[in-house]
């Protein structure tokens, strides 16, 4: 009896080890962004949204030297990216924000107040 205790003890064991490493590498969708959120994380993160025009008109300006930041991907940022721009890889989510805040303050330095961040 003790041997039949043990074989299903060790296959529901197998069968939970299973179920979560299914669980935990299975594709997961990510929601894509609205406008509305965007307003709100500039919002909530004290950002200063502008568009394309607007940045146009920073970057060919020789009296104002915008620090551009770049956070997507190296391989992204290696496939184009705007002129002078650094790169800064962080994943678009909150947590990645979260975790890298003092290492991408470390990074900006003492320009962090008059920097233009995109995603």
């Amino acid at each position: 009896m003790d041997r039949k205790k043990s074989a299903v003890v060790a296959f529901v064991a197998v069968l939970l080890s299973v179920f979560t490493v299914w669980y935990l590498q299975r594709p997961v969708a990510l929601e894509q962004s609205t406008w509305d959120d965007v307003l709100a994380e500039a919002k909530g993160g004290g950002y200063e949204l502008i568009n394309t025009e607007e940045l146009a008109e920073l970057y060919q300006d020789p009296a104002s030297t915008p620090l551009l930041i770049d956070t997507r991907q190296e391989w992204e940022y290696r496939t184009g990216h705007i002129k002078g721009a650094l790169n800064f890889p962080m994943e678009p989510t909150w947590w990645a924000r979260w975790n890298k805040a003092d290492e991408l303050e470390k990074f900006l330095g003492p320009d962090k107040d008059h920097l233009l961040v995109f995603y």
